[in-house]
């Protein structure tokens, strides 16, 4: 053991001098190591300026307005030879129709306006050509919602027919009389009240405050001064009327299937001076989509007015026909 010890202190000098040598070394090149140092009371002058990145404009703005647009064209045809015994008349009826409408939402604001246009011609054989259907109707809504299904509202419509309408003889080869025409008669109605919604699909509204003015603008039509009862509720002698009443309204329009539509308005206008004999008028077409082109439409109107018939007037058409719908 004595015989290394000079060996291992000659050792233990050299570690002692290298770990003096190499600790010195190494607090040189972290103070200095050709750069600065940097203290913390330099930052005092750095001073950071902000950059503002240009962002683009993409040009996205919002649309309120939806539009919806439908227009289509029916043809029937029948063809009977000289020798057909069953019994039957040549004839050939066109009709075409138009409908469109037009959304405007906003926060609680609600704006409708919907546009239906209707005419249609049959010819029999030997028969003079007659109107098979006839309608001009233009309704607006503007609507202020207070909850979510509950409105308040102001509406405007108005109604008439594009043609003549003529009643006819047995055989239908003569006019008896002139019945109807444009504007004869032509129905203005403006109504306010509450509309309740509870989905896109269905809406009633109660017009407490509602005004129809009926106009008959053609001579042949409107009631002469000598005549014994009104025409379409106008006074012998006068060519216009009007009425204060109350109105409901219900308007329906649902997809019973992927191809199967049901559209449907029932209004009841109750004149306040006979509230118990009200105006009835029923409007319902059943389509069933065949081709995204074609389709089959089931139509039916009822109408009641007391001051028109005591009975009940009802109008049925089924037709097959070339519909082409906006947007596709």
């Amino acid at each position: 053991m004595m015989r290394h010890l000079p060996l291992f202190l000659s050792f233990l000098a050299i570690f002692c001098s290298m770990q003096a040598f190499s600790q010195g070394d190494l607090k040189e090149l972290r103070e200095d190591p050709n750069t600065k140092k940097l203290n913390a009371d330099t930052t005092k002058g750095v001073q950071i300026k902000q950059i503002n990145v240009p962002i683009p404009k993409l040009g996205l703005e919002v649309d309120y307005w939806k539009h919806w647009t439908k227009f289509g064209l029916n043809l029937n045809q029948a063809t009977f030879s000289d020798n057909w015994k069953a019994g039957g008349v040549n004839s050939v009826a066109i009709g075409g129709t138009f409908w469109h409408k037009s959304e405007y939402n906003k926060d609680r604001f609600n704006f409708v306006s919907e546009l239906d246009f209707r005419y249609g011609k049959v010819w029999n054989k030997d028969q003079l050509a007659k109107k098979n259907n006839d309608r001009i109707f233009w309704d607006n809504k503007l609507a202020y919602k207070f909850t979510d299904i509950w409105a308040l509202y102001f509406s405007f419509t108005f109604e008439s027919q594009f043609d003549v309408g003529y009643k006819y003889d047995a055989k239908g080869e003569n006019i008896i009389d002139t019945l109807s025409s444009f504007m004869a008669p032509g129905y203005f109605t403006e109504s306010f009240g509450l509309e309740y919604k509870p989905d896109k699909t269905f809406s009633l509204r109660f017009g407490t405050g509602t005004a129809r003015q009926t106009l008959i603008l053609d001579d042949r039509i409107a009631p002469p001064i000598e005549a014994t009862k009104p025409i379409y509720g106008v006074e012998p002698g006068k060519k216009f009327k009007n009425d204060l009443a109350f109105q409901i309204t219900a308007n329906l329009d649902r997809n019973l299937s992927q191809n199967l539509n049901l559209k449907a308005r029932y209004n009841l206008f109750a004149d306040y001076k006979d509230v118990s004999d009200p105006d009835h008028r029923l409007d319902a077409t059943l389509t069933a989509k065949v081709t995204s082109l074609v389709n089959v439409a089931l139509t039916g109107i009822l109408v009641y007015k007391s001051d028109e018939s005591s009975r009940v007037q009802y109008s049925q058409a089924l037709t097959m026909g070339i519909i082409y719908a906006l947007p596709r």
